[in-house]
């Protein structure tokens, strides 16, 4: 068998279960400290990014069909997952992380079973010029799609940490964590970083909607409408953060509510998004 019959072979579950491995061995670090659980689970991690890599050169999956999306959503966490546990060497990183990339593998594969693999855009009246916005209409969508998922991690950690100081809990009993500052800062920083991303991927995505061949169908369809849920939940957690300045903790959860959001759009089938196996 050559190289590329293997790498064509790679499926979810290689890349859901090296990840998994990886999960239960940052588990066992936190539980029985070891250089080799590190080590090990750092193998089993970059195993899982290579099949992933792979996986998405081979079939290059489409950011119009919802599986493409989770799983190039899934790719981009698992860099920020691998980059921040060799950053981060003494933070249960990993832990956080791992959860949501295993999940969103998981999403796509069902997702792919409810889906020709090689559903694409419904480009066949569409110009040159209108592919390429096309494209960036999908990248945009991604990069918000990150910065909610990353504020959402940080959301979950900073109530956990929270929770730990008003119960005054003692930082050597569990599982270490970046303190309160670094996180309202992360979450910050992310929430402002989507919000410009997601609302410039829906003006392009606007632009390109009149194009369908139903235009009542298109603006009303569950990805349009979660879509534009997700940007006035935006909205609203900006001015509650920088007009009224309401608690990190309540920002902390409408953060949770903007990632649930997020993968109802995900999930949601793309107006433009055909069948049909090549």
């Amino acid at each position: 068998m050559t190289t590329t019959e293997i790498v064509k072979n790679i499926h979810h579950y290689c890349i859901g279960l090296s990840y998994l491995c990886a999960f239960l061995l940052e588990i066992a670090r936190l539980l029985w400290p070891a250089k080799g659980w590190r080590i090990t689970g750092l193998a089993f991690g970059a195993a899982g990014l290579f099949a992933h890599t792979a996986y998405l050169l081979v079939h290059q999956p489409s950011l119009a069909v919802p599986y493409g999306s989770v799983l190039l959503l899934a790719w981009v966490l698992a860099l920020f997952y691998f980059y921040g546990t060799v950053h981060h060497a003494k933070q249960a990183w990993a832990v956080f992380v791992l959860p949501v990339v295993i999940g969103l593998v998981a999403m796509s594969r069902i997702l792919l079973t409810a889906e020709p693999e090689h559903a694409a855009f419904d480009i066949g009246g569409w110009a040159s010029g209108e592919r390429f916005w096309g494209g960036i209409h999908g990248m945009l969508i991604l990069f918000a799609s990150v910065g909610v998922s990353v504020s959402f991690l940080a959301s979950v950690m900073y109530l956990i940490q929270a929770r730990r100081l008003r119960n005054k809990v003692s930082p050597g009993s569990v599982m270490p964590m970046l303190n309160l500052e670094r996180l309202e800062a992360m979450n910050r920083w992310w929430l402002n970083f989507a919000f410009p991303m997601l609302t410039a991927g829906l003006l392009v995505g606007t632009l390109l909607i009149p194009n369908g061949p139903s235009l009542g169908d298109n603006w009303f369809s569950l990805k349009v409408l979660s879509t534009a849920g997700l940007w006035l939940e935006f909205l609203v957690l900006l001015y509650l953060r920088y007009g009224v300045h309401v608690p990190a903790r309540r920002l902390a959860l409408f953060s949770i509510v903007a990632f649930g959001l997020l993968l109802v759009a995900l999930v949601a089938s793309h107006p433009f998004a055909i069948g049909g196996a090549k």
